[in-house]
């Protein structure tokens, strides 16, 4: 099978979501915790904030706690977390053939639109995730994998949510 037949296979979702259960098994394991990739947005965001307005960044009450001292911010682990994860993808789409430029939409929507979506979605679920103190891997997969409740609440509001909502923009993707 040449490559360009081969460019749309994946693997098997029950597969990766096996995999992804030993993965938090082994993070939990190795650092204590579970995973997690909203506290690396945070770094960065603050790490910007910081270097745009030191002075501001020592003042405010979200910031301070991140910057006083000698702390850093970047030296977290869970930022080379998600170094790794985009190097891992990086790597993954080369293996695969499937790295390039391209925007895949409906033909009933324009490229345009698909990407202010996919832009509304991401700054939506980064707030989401920050008000719930973690995003879908943080707070639901490992709070899942150490038997909390909060894990399992968070699980069924995103997907919930997400299955209540799929209805009005269905027609962005059929």
């Amino acid at each position: 099978m040449d490559k360009e037949q081969n460019r749309h296979v994946y693997w098997n979702p029950y597969f990766g979501g096996f995999l992804l259960g030993l993965l938090i098994i082994l993070t939990f394991y190795i650092t204590g915790r579970g995973l997690g990739a909203s506290g690396a947005m945070k770094s960065s965001v603050v790490t910007m904030v910081d270097a745009t307005s030191h002075e501001y960044a020592k003042k405010s009450a979200f910031y301070s706690k991140f910057v006083e001292g000698d702390k850093n911010p970047m030296n977290n682990w869970i930022v080379f977390e998600t170094i790794g994860i985009l190097i891992g993808a990086f790597i993954s789409g080369g293996l695969a053939g499937r790295i390039g430029w391209r925007t895949q939409h409906s033909p009933k929507i324009t490229k345009r639109r698909r990407l202010i979506f996919a832009l509304l979605g991401g700054v939506l679920f980064g707030v989401g995730s920050q008000i719930a103190r973690g995003c879908t891997s943080g707070a639901a997969l490992s709070g899942i994998a150490v038997l909390s409740t909060g894990g399992f609440i968070t699980m069924l509001a995103i997907f919930g949510t997400g299955f209540l909502v799929a209805y009005f923009f269905r027609k962005n993707w059929i």
